[in-house]
């Protein structure tokens, strides 16, 4: 009884582990449909640099960074050298929960740009990264390692200002992955609000 009780325990810690992406670690695969309902698959963009992004736009951690307009002027930035998805996890029973047709209304509204948007609210994607808060960035390489994982950058606050004076951590990564150079900063504390799961 006492084996089976530790075999158990540990099977619990083996997921809880394998529940995340730390840097250096295989991006985990995944499908997931987008807000059209088309499917999309992380194999797709095998070869190119993919940056996640979670989001909520209820959050006001994430929407400092939209106001701002912040995460849309790296998301063109960038656009042309890496794949910017934007993930919700939030579940459907949650307050924060928003359905297509306003979701598509606030990306316009906010000018965001990202490659695509995708509906993660069984949560599946979300807890195979480990992912926290809204926002949790991810770099994935172009070999497929999760190259960084954690806070967007080092202002861990709601003020739209604090966007102009922070060290905005994937900003580092993908200039120094342009450059060819290993990302020195993989993994920071992500901040921003709870994801809402199942």
């Amino acid at each position: 009884m006492k084996k089976v009780l530790m075999l158990a325990v540990a099977s619990v810690f083996s997921a809880a582990a394998l529940a995340n992406a730390p840097a250096g670690s295989p991006a985990p695969a995944f499908t997931v449909t987008d807000l059209s309902g088309k499917s999309v698959n992380l194999a797709d963009y095998k070869g190119k640099t993919v940056v996640l992004e979670w989001i909520n736009f209820g959050c006001p951690f994430v929407q400092k960074h939209y106001k701002s307009g912040n995460m849309q002027s790296l998301q063109k930035k960038y656009g042309n050298d890496v794949v910017w998805l934007a993930v919700n996890s939030t579940n459907k029973g949650s307050s924060d929960w928003t359905d297509a047709p306003k979701l598509t209304k606030e990306l316009k509204d906010f000018g965001a740009a990202p490659a695509n948007y995708l509906v993660d609210e069984p949560g599946t994607v979300g807890r195979a990264y480990g992912a926290k808060t809204t926002p949790h960035m991810y770099i994935i390489d172009p070999s497929g390692k999760v190259v960084y994982n954690g806070a967007i950058d080092d202002k861990r606050s709601t003020d739209l200002a604090d966007v102009k004076t922070a060290k905005n951590y994937v900003v580092a990564a993908l200039d120094e992955l342009k450059a060819g150079k290993p990302v020195s900063t993989a993994s920071t504390t992500p901040y921003g609000c709870t994801i809402k799961y199942k």
